[in-house]
């Protein structure tokens, strides 16, 4: 099956947009900058599927890409939470400086 050249467009933006967010996460250091990669590698993820369901015409996808926004904000906001307990035990977000589960 040929995919239309519009599809392809998404598919390469949403490849480059998870890319960014994946090379974020291996390369920073700091908690809330490594939270806003997932965030990038999730809206990725959500403009493959809805790619994919402008390409079908099926809007059963849709439900799919509104859980994974639901899923993001539920991480964002569990991951703030986190972040502000760590820095007011540790003093600091920086990931190569938090070793608490060292023995």
């Amino acid at each position: 099956m040929n995919m239309p050249s519009e599809t392809i467009q998404y598919l390469v933006f949403a490849a480059v947009i998870f890319s960014i967010g994946l090379a974020g996460i291996i390369v920073r250091r700091n908690i809330i900058v490594i939270f806003m990669c997932v965030e990038l590698m999730l809206n990725g993820a959500n403009i493959t599927i809805l790619a994919y369901s402008k390409m079908y015409g099926d809007s059963s996808f849709h439900a799919a890409a509104l859980f994974v926004i639901v899923l993001a904000a539920c991480e964002a906001a569990l991951g703030l939470a986190l972040v502000i307990a760590i820095f007011r035990y540790r003093g600091t977000i920086l990931t190569d400086r938090l070793n608490l589960l060292k023995g």
